[in-house]
């Protein structure tokens, strides 16, 4: 091996004790979140559908008189509770399809607790509440997979595909 072998090595471990030190220190305020679309029980699919094209969201926070979640609604709703079982949209207020008391994150929680909810539950939608459960944002796949494609410097984007399978050592996959 030579200097520049080892070099690359030493800069390559750095660079992944960086990421893991990000993904475990970073608090889910780092990431984009996106201002929520509160909507009440009362409102309509086709409203609720219409907000979240507007705003180009994939979902949208239910929210009770008083302002703090309740439910929400996505797009994966739209075609499982709504299209896919024929209901009129103009009519079916959200509190009929939206899932009740979702999981909710807030700011100051951990990005690799976010990311574990995305994997494990399969949300691709996490709503983002205060010590109140009042929306304050929302945060999506997306969002999670920018800010790791941000972490990553430009050597190790630049590996040639084949240092995988030629030095298997030097990936981290834990």
């Amino acid at each position: 091996m030579t200097d520049f072998d080892d070099d690359r090595s030493r800069d390559i471990e750095e660079d992944l004790q960086e990421i893991r030190g990000a993904l475990l220190g970073d608090t889910i305020a780092i990431l984009s979140a996106a201002e929520p679309i509160c909507l009440r029980p009362t409102s309509t699919v086709g409203e609720a559908v219409q907000a979240m094209l507007a705003r180009r969201q994939a979902g949208v926070l239910i929210v009770d008189a008083d302002g703090r979640l309740t439910g929400i609604f996505t797009e994966r709703d739209v075609l499982r509770r709504v299209v896919g079982v024929g209901r009129d949209v103009a009519t079916t207020p959200l509190s009929a399809v939206m899932t009740p008391s979702p999981e909710a994150l807030s700011a100051g929680q951990r990005v690799a607790y976010a990311v574990h909810c995305m994997s494990v539950a399969g949300y691709r939608t996490v709503p983002l509440v205060d010590a109140d459960r009042r929306p304050i944002g929302v945060v999506t796949v997306t969002d999670v997979i920018r800010w790791l494609a941000n972490l990553f410097p430009e050597a190790v984007l630049n590996l040639p595909p084949g240092d995988a399978i030629k030095h298997p050592e030097r990936i981290d996959a834990g």
